[in-house]
């Protein structure tokens, strides 16, 4: 397994306990690293694959201190190019509590990845022994040069017979490049042009529908009401539109306040024409987790992505009903991790997995 990630990072900053961002500035604020593609990398490192981080960064301090992150996380920062244009992007996160949702805002213009062009980079270096290739929506949605710059990286790789994932992830604040389009017309203009390059499509309840125009029926997203069988559709409509797409795996939150989350997910398979969902109770019928007192929630679509990517090249764990409990238990942990990364290691996703979810101190 080498898995090479390709994206953003940005500087995150938090205020503490709950605090709202008008509360804390002037103040401290907590700062670390976070972006959808760097999140997917760390996860798979930490679980035991080999992983590596592309992108276009500035060449200063703040890049230095990510490189010596990932370096302590175990994700290859050889394949980061330092470029003497743009800036580190930043992002500032509120998070949510009870009946309060969490707020993210963003200050991410002119970065060094929404201003690099695909010429920058050393293609053949980046996918030298690369056996999996993971991008999101996010990327595509920063800047017009930034989705063109998806394009030729998922060309690229496909020229390579390198396995492709795309998490949809729409970022409504972000699709915003193209004067009189609307965010979600850009979106999907754009991301129904990058799916033909991908393996495996990973989505929210929501993503489908605000990035490809496929939605299941009889679901509210915010009044956290999900038809759970309506997402093998939703699967099956992919498949079907896409048909270099081989399998879908959709995540089912049912948001009933930013504390409290139902959480679980699907991996449909095009070829074997069958799905699995995940958790399940003693008689195979999907049960959600219950997840109650959240620390914090982004970054978990990530560590759900990371983790069935590493299930998926990890033969004792790559049977498309355990790739999906894998995955979904190393993202129920992940709500219980402050930051955007997924510190949860192989050996607690597999006790979640397999019944161990007390919450008991190891000793």
């Amino acid at each position: 397994m080498r898995v090479v990630t390709f994206g953003e990072v940005m500087l995150r900053l938090a205020p503490q306990n709950h605090l709202r961002i008008r509360q804390s500035i002037p103040g401290l604020l907590e700062s670390t690293f976070g972006g959808g593609e760097l999140n997917v990398a760390v996860s798979i490192a930490f679980q035991g694959g080999a992983s590596a981080f592309a992108t276009a960064s500035p060449d200063n301090a703040i890049t230095d201190s990510l490189i010596q992150e990932m370096g302590k996380t175990g994700v290859d920062s050889s394949l980061i190019y330092r470029s003497q244009q743009g800036r580190f992007g930043i992002y500032f996160v509120e998070t949510g509590a009870n009946q309060r949702g969490g707020t993210v805002t963003y200050d991410r213009g002119f970065s060094s990845i929404a201003l690099a062009s695909p010429e920058l980079f050393d293609w053949d270096r980046i996918f030298e022994g690369a056996t999996w290739f993971h991008i999101t929506g996010i990327t595509p949605a920063i800047s017009e040069s930034a989705a063109h710059l998806t394009v030729r990286a998922l060309q690229e790789a496909r020229q390579r017979n390198v396995m492709v994932s795309c998490d949809l992830n729409f970022r409504k604040k972000l699709w915003n490049w193209k004067p009189d389009t609307k965010p979600i017309e850009l979106a999907r203009e754009t991301m129904q042009s990058l799916v033909p390059y991908v393996d495996l499509v990973i989505a929210n309840e929501e993503d489908a529908d605000l990035s490809l125009g496929i939605r299941a029926p009889e679901s509210d997203v915010e009044a956290g009401a999900l038809n759970i069988q309506g997402y093998l559709s939703v699967a099956k409509q992919i498949t079907e539109q896409y048909p270099n797409v081989k399998q879908v795996a959709i995540t089912l939150r049912e948001s009933i306040s930013a504390s409290h989350n139902n959480w679980g997910a699907m991996l449909y398979d095009q070829g074997q024409q069958q799905a699995c969902f995940a958790p399940c109770d003693s008689d195979g019928n999907y049960s959600s987790y219950q997840i109650h007192n959240i620390v914090d929630r982004v970054g978990a679509g990530d560590s759900f992505a990371g983790a069935l990517i590493f299930a998926l090249n990890t033969p004792e764990l790559a049977s498309l009903e355990t790739a999906i409990r894998y995955a979904v238990a190393a993202s129920c942990l992940k709500h219980s991790i402050q930051g955007d990364f997924n510190y949860s290691t192989r050996s607690e996703i597999e006790a979640l997995m397999n019944g161990g979810g007390s919450g008991r101190v190891q000793r």
